[in-house]
């Protein structure tokens, strides 16, 4: 155990906190739930990568100094001035939250934060006991350096403060727009799976350059840079894309040749279709 970290919580206490009698589900259950990190009057419970993101965010260490590591939940958790924390990050698998919010509901926690996929408040809510405020959030990897963006909505007892406490944590990895609970599996099928749809492009268009006879690291070099360059001139221009896209193709020239086979294959159709699929996936995930 390292220096100053508290101790750690059996199964058992895990099973006690949650309501329930030790089975060797549960056990695994308490045995993943193995990173959970404070930070002054906030708690990091479940780690991964989105919960890794914002502990390696240094402007998150700057509002809530005082980071230590403890295995999880317990009840009776105190905060440095001896009050019960009263805010969570849950970053824990989905099949993990519940039981996880009821551990948190035990150490007098009422205000989560979840980036948990598919599981809506009410269901953290019932979980938490009482009428704590859950705020969901729909991250994406790019919060991974930084440059993410989240969607975030309250659930029935989340105030505009529990909102700008959720913005506040969430702004350490990237930017932040609220939106009602409703659009947040069109938010996953959009931005959270996103990045995914850019690597498949950038992958695509890097395998085109080798293909024309351009070196790999070279042909990587130019798509990133491609890439990164067009979305700078979309954000600062404020522009919209069909309108840069035309400043780029001239009549009968070497992209309107491109965008004329890309428009034959229906790739436009594709990546709508594609967002439509992952934002009903992310709807029959809940049910």
């Amino acid at each position: 155990m390292p220096a100053g970290a508290d101790p750690v919580m059996s199964p058992k206490t895990i099973d006690k906190a949650c309501g329930e009698s030790s089975s060797p589900a549960q056990e695994r259950l308490g045995a993943r739930l193995s990173i959970v990190v404070r930070v002054s009057s906030l708690l990091i419970v479940g780690g991964g990568k989105m919960g890794g993101a914002l502990l390696g965010r240094s402007e998150l260490a700057a509002r809530h100094p005082g980071l230590r590591t403890v295995a999880a939940p317990e009840p009776g958790l105190l905060g440095h001035d001896g009050e019960r924390l009263p805010g969570a990050v849950l970053a824990v698998k989905p099949e993990q939250a519940e039981g996880a919010c009821r551990a948190l509901g035990v150490t007098g926690v009422t205000r989560v934060l979840s980036i948990v996929a598919g599981i809506p408040s009410g269901r953290l809510e019932s979980a938490l006991g009482g009428q704590p405020a859950v705020v969901r959030a729909m991250p994406n990897t790019p919060a991974l350096v930084g440059a993410g963006v989240t969607a975030i909505s309250g659930g029935s007892f989340a105030s505009s403060h529990d909102l700008a406490w959720a913005e506040d944590v969430l702004a350490a990895v990237g930017r932040v727009v609220r939106l009602p609970e409703r659009l947040l599996d069109a938010v996953t099928g959009l931005s959270g799976s996103g990045p995914a749809y850019f690597f498949l492009v950038a992958e695509a268009l890097v395998e085109a350059g080798v293909q024309m006879g351009l070196a790999r690291d070279v042909s990587r070099t130019l798509v990133i840079e491609t890439m990164l360059g067009s979305a700078a001139l979309l954000k600062e221009t404020g522009r919209d894309p069909e309108a840069l896209r035309a400043e780029v193709t001239s009549p009968g020239g070497t992209t309107a040749a491109g965008i004329r086979t890309l428009e034959a294959r229906a790739v436009r159709s594709a990546f709508m279709e594609a967002v439509a699929a992952a934002t009903e996936r992310s709807r029959n995930l809940q049910r």
